[in-house]
């Protein structure tokens, strides 16, 4: 009897022992999950937005990719649905096959490519592209922000701000008249929400600290995107309308337009 009962009393404390176990895993697993830092955000808080084939292109728009001589762009530039006439400034050669332009301005292995390439791929590739444009903004309109602390920011008017990882939204227009900060590690993600315009001052900086990296950074923008001279940007931008950046103004990220990109002696550095 006494060895029946101490097996009893064994198998007991095992399962007690098991199902402890399992509750301190499952407390593990969404203390993980819901994590976030001051302010929001937090690394690993806020899913990066996928590209799809649009990452491939440094510049990629609808209606016109125009440049004052001489911009300078590290990456592909992509036009479609319009032809090669809308490459504007560009003084294009086209290769043999016709499948893609280069020119002084774009930097080896860079190329330029428009809806009316016939060689290649180009023109299915650029379809793909700018439907993952569409997908993209639409999946960073659709985020939640991160807390009533990223909600409406400065009233839309972002003045020496350091701003933690997160989703951010604004009901409004946005104008960063000084220098912005993000400052977070390089897992983190910054997702910017703007009903508005976005205008950012000349010589201005967005400054990216403790290991945030430009790729990782996404300003979505239901109306026209303009950026000062001599201003240095960071992020991509997904642009529901006009991209338009002025002269010497430099941008580490993506420019990614439904409408028209525009150029002025700006260097574009693609992530």
């Amino acid at each position: 009897m006494a060895r029946v009962f101490n097996k009893m009393w064994l198998t007991a404390l095992f399962l007690a022992a098991a199902s402890m176990a399992v509750a301190l895993t499952g407390c593990g697993s969404d203390g993980d999950s819901n994590s976030a830092g001051s302010g929001g955000g937090g690394s690993g808080s806020t899913a990066a937005v996928s590209l799809g084939k649009a990452a491939n292109y440094a510049i990629l728009a609808k209606t016109g990719v125009a440049t004052v001589p001489i911009s300078i762009v590290t990456g592909n530039v992509g036009l479609s649905a319009n032809s090669r006439t809308a490459l504007t400034g560009w003084a294009i050669s086209a290769d043999a096959t016709d499948t893609y332009f280069t020119s002084p301005q774009v930097v080896a292995p860079g190329k330029l490519y428009a809806a009316d390439n016939v060689g290649g791929s180009t023109t299915v590739d650029l379809t793909a592209a700018i439907s993952n444009v569409e997908t993209a903004y639409t999946d960073a309109a659709g985020r939640t922000a991160t807390s009533a602390a990223t909600t409406n920011v400065g009233a839309g008017t972002l003045t020496s701000l350091t701003l933690v990882p997160g989703v951010y939204q604004w009901g409004s227009s946005v104008t960063i008249p000084t220098d912005l900060t993000l400052s977070g590690s390089a897992t983190d993600v910054w997702i910017f929400k703007i009903s508005g315009t976005l205008d950012m001052a000349a010589a201005k900086n967005v400054i990216l600290t403790g290991g945030a990296l430009p790729g990782n950074v996404f300003w979505q923008v239901a109306d026209a995107v303009t950026i000062g001279a001599n201003t240095n940007f960071k992020g991509n931008i997904l642009g529901k309308t006009s991209i338009t950046f002025g002269n010497k103004a430099t941008i580490n990220g993506r420019l990614l337009a439904q409408s028209a990109v525009n150029l002025d002696a700006t260097t574009v550095t693609i992530p």
